[in-house]
């Protein structure tokens, strides 16, 4: 699987470009790599709709889970994240999650204490 073939989904997107997540899917425009930008707040990332975090909407062939929301407010996206069905979730710094990390391995998801950042930077995605 080439890394463009990769659908990475954004949890936690944002259009204030401020936040690592409006980096992240800058980031992801720039390589031409496949993205979902998902968040709270309506908006476009680099010609994107930011899909409504609380809709939980359905994503097909999901690759990456990157995260972007903070661990108190994980809890409840616990069951929309796995339904997913990602190969792997991404914890960037501030949302790593025991539990969360812990369940996804029961499902057999790999599990990635990782910047996403520092990944595509690096070659490492």
């Amino acid at each position: 699987m080439k890394n463009r073939d990769i659908k990475t989904v954004i949890l936690g997107a944002s259009t204030n470009p401020g936040r690592y997540s409006y980096f992240a899917a800058q980031m992801f425009s720039e390589r031409n790599l496949d993205f979902v930008p998902i968040g709270l707040k309506k908006g476009e990332l680099f010609g994107k709709e930011i899909l409504d975090i609380r809709q939980k909407p359905h994503v097909e062939d999901v690759h990456t889970v990157t995260l972007y929301i903070g661990t108190a407010n994980q809890v409840e996206y616990y069951d929309y994240i796995l339904s997913l069905k990602p190969k792997r979730i991404i914890f960037n710094p501030g949302t790593e999650n025991p539990d969360l990390m812990e369940l996804a391995k029961k499902n057999n998801i790999d599990v990635w204490p990782a910047c996403n950042l520092v990944l595509l930077s690096t070659g490492q995605y």
